[in-house]
This record gives structure tokens, sequence and C-alpha cells, in this order.
């Protein structure tokens, strides 16, 4: 029987193996990041830094196939980062597991670094059930609800704040469109969206390459509709 160790810090539970997750899916990002830039060479280039070339070409056509090509280029740092990261932390956790085991004649809450973990009404309902109790530091970090909540409320905020920034007559009438009476609606379409992006993603963890490409091109979607006036194409 697996727990997740969860620590409570000024009245936040905080799951350590999400923490953990998060941190390393960073670091690897930003190493592979790095290190694909860090001898560039046009002549005689390293097969990093064709693969990370190829990423730049597939993230920039996949943002200009939803909106203008000349505005594409300003959003490639985003995409690179959400499907480099969504990709590497689906991933994470598949390779292997960091598993402490609780002795079976424990009793009382576990402990890690002087905070409580896993409680003592926990472990003594594990013995109750017969089952063996272990505690695993390492999962992927997009298999928690509440960082695929926070990647879609990020995607949210930035959505809407590029079309009031670029876009503020067009973006206001659309929640208008196509008769006033829509209003609640359209104001109702808009707060499913990062709801249906952290479900989506949280829910299909195992498609990871799939879900880091739906999570990106939907992110792209969402800020052409929002930022980019439809006469802007022609």
């Amino acid at each position: 029987m697996h727990k997740f160790p969860v620590i409570e810090v000024g009245g936040f539970h905080l799951d350590l193996s999400t923490i953990v997750g998060l941190l390393v899916s960073c670091v690897i990002v930003f190493a592979l990041a790095r290190a694909a830039v860090r001898n560039l060479s046009v002549d005689n280039p390293s097969k990093l830094q064709n693969f990370m070339e190829w990423v730049v070409e597939f993230v920039h056509n996949t943002i200009a196939s939803t909106m203008p090509l000349h505005m594409a280029k300003k959003f490639i740092a985003l995409g690179m980062t959400l499907i480099m990261f969504i990709f590497v932390s689906n991933l994470l956790g598949l390779p292997f597991g960091i598993v402490m085991e609780v002795k079976e004649d424990h009793h009382g809450p576990v402990e890690f670094l002087g905070f409580e973990i896993i409680s003592a009404e926990e472990v003594e309902e594990a013995h109750h059930e017969g089952k063996h109790l272990s505690v695993a530091f390492w999962k992927s970090p997009t298999a928690d609800l509440s960082v695929t909540a926070g990647l879609a409320i990020m995607v949210f905020v930035l959505v809407h704040w590029l079309g009031l920034a670029r876009n503020t007559k067009h973006y206001l009438k659309h929640y208008f469109e196509p008769y006033w009476f829509f209003l609640p609606l359209n104001i109702l379409k808009e707060l499913a969206k990062p709801l249906t992006l952290a479900l989506r993603l949280f829910a299909n963890i195992f498609v990871g390459a799939i879900q880091a490409f739906l999570f990106t091109i939907l992110t792209m979607v969402y800020i052409s509709q929002a930022a980019v006036h439809h006469e802007e194409e022609h």
C-alpha cells in the first residue's frame, strides 16, 4: 500500500513527491536546453542540436497553424517550454520509484526530516486492513491535479491578459456574440477551458507525447482566439 508524503506548512498541504518531480522536471528541461545550445555549429551540429532544432521547427509549425505566421514567432519560447516540460513530467514517473518501507511493527505517525508525512490514523488503518505500508517519494508531477490545474490557470490568465492588452475591442465584443444575451454562455465557455485543460492532462498521463502536444496547441488556439483579430490574417 503506497502513500505519498504530505506535509502541512502554514495551513497548506504539500505533496513532497510532487515537489520533487517538479524540481527534477525543471532541471532536466533546463539541462537539455542548455546542452543543446552549448556548442552551436552550422557545419557540424551535434545530435542534440539537431533534435532541438527539429523540436523548434515542429513547435513553430504547430503555432503557425493557429495564428498568422508573423505572430507565431513571439510564442515559440512559450510553446517550447510547455511541450518539453509536460512531456518530461509525464514520463518522469515511469522509469523508477523512490520508496521508503514502513516497518510492520511501526505505530504512530511517520516522520521525515521532522515533518509528519503519514498520520497515525493512516498507519493504523493499514495495519487493521493487513496491508504493508510504504511511502512513495517519486511520481510524475502531472499525476497531481494541482499541477495540471496550475498550468491550466496560468494559460487562462495569459490568454485573457493578451486578449485585453492586444485585441481589446474585439476581445470584449466576442462575449456578446452572436447576440448580447449569449454573454452568460460565453463566460461559462471561457471558464470551462482551464477545467478541461487540467482534467485532460491529469487523466491521460500515459500518452505523454500526445498530451504535451494537445496542451500546447490548445494553448495557442486560445491565444489566437483572444489576441488575434481575424482581419490580421489577411
